[in-house]
């Protein structure tokens, strides 16, 4: 199971439309209100936002009261208004209906954020990410592997579907909320299913630990790669394969190695022993040598490991 954002996507989230909903408000100063209640958050989409306001040279307005809602978006008071910067999730958790979104969004390709003041849409910010390079390729090894692929996201189902298609997965599992990622794990596993999950943010911590194998990505959260069993260094989702296949070169000659020195021990005990007295007996001395040569055989195979990878 892959999380999507900052995993098999590079996580950067630059802005690509700003919409204005109302005649009140101008594309900056709704790229203002969102990034006075963002700049407190650490989440991809704030990072994209912050830094269009950057390139714009715009004033950052203080925020007070700042608030995260996991998996929804974020709150604070600016300019003595309410403002609020979420996700399609904001309106399903207020039961609130969904504003229509224009149809020069692509929602196939990019994550809708909107802007209220006071309660009200006052704006849309889209934002698009890009897959990162390697992505396919190891969910095409993993497929040879004969290992199953999910994407797991609290993206909506288009891009999900999108994302999940272009780099041919088995799966995916949209609008999955942060605290609901681990359920999602459980519900694999409880069908018998080894999983493994790789992901990068604090929202995929407790499904990391859940997961029979916690991967983490390098250029992630702390929390993300202090929760898991593995991290990835280079942020290569590739990597994921070479770690699998690793992992069973590594078996394969902790065997190879088990069955060198049992092999030896269980020809030279009963030869020292008399088996074959008188006709032959093994002496102390050369069983003490193939002791020796029964180490050295074992760290040699253990080092062609090396060789190898």
């Amino acid at each position: 199971m892959f999380d999507k954002t900052g995993t098999l996507t590079k996580g950067s989230h630059a802005v690509e439309k700003v919409i204005p909903l109302t005649d009140e408000y101008n594309a900056d100063e709704v790229i203002q209100y969102a990034a006075a209640v963002q700049q407190n958050s650490e989440h991809h989409i704030a990072k994209g936002i912050m830094a269009t306001l950057k390139e714009k040279s715009l004033a950052l307005w203080k925020s007070e009261n700042f608030s995260y809602m996991q998996g929804i978006g974020v709150k604070g008071v600016v300019n003595g208004k309410s403002v609020v910067a979420g996700g399609p999730n904001y309106f399903t958790e207020n039961h609130l209906s969904l504003p229509e979104i224009p149809n020069e969004i692509n929602q196939e390709a990019e994550t809708v954020n909107f802007v209220l003041i006071d309660d009200r849409v006052i704006g849309i910010i889209t934002l698009a990410d890009s897959i990162r390079e390697g992505s396919a390729q190891a969910i095409e090894e993993l497929k040879k592997m004969g290992i199953k692929s999910f994407l797991l996201t609290g993206d909506n189902d288009r891009i999900a579907v999108a994302v999940a298609g272009k780099l041919g997965m088995d799966g995916y599992l949209a609008n999955v909320l942060p605290h609901n990622k681990q359920e999602k794990v459980k519900e694999f596993q409880a069908k018998g299913e080894i999983v493994a999950m790789t992901g990068d943010g604090v929202n995929d911590a407790p499904a990391l630990a859940q997961a029979d194998v916690g991967i983490a990505v390098g250029s992630g959260t702390d929390v993300a790669a202090e929760t898991a069993d593995i991290i990835l260094v280079d942020s290569d989702p590739r990597d994921v394969v070479k770690l699998i296949d690793f992992g069973k070169l590594t078996y394969k000659k902790m065997v190879q190695n088990l069955i060198w020195a049992v092999g030896y021990n269980v020809v030279a005990i009963p030869l020292a022993a008399g088996v074959l007295y008188p006709n032959f007996v093994l002496s102390p001395a050369m069983g003490a040598v193939l002791m020796s040569v029964s180490t050295i055989v074992v760290a040699i195979n253990a080092s062609f490991l090396k060789i190898k990878k």
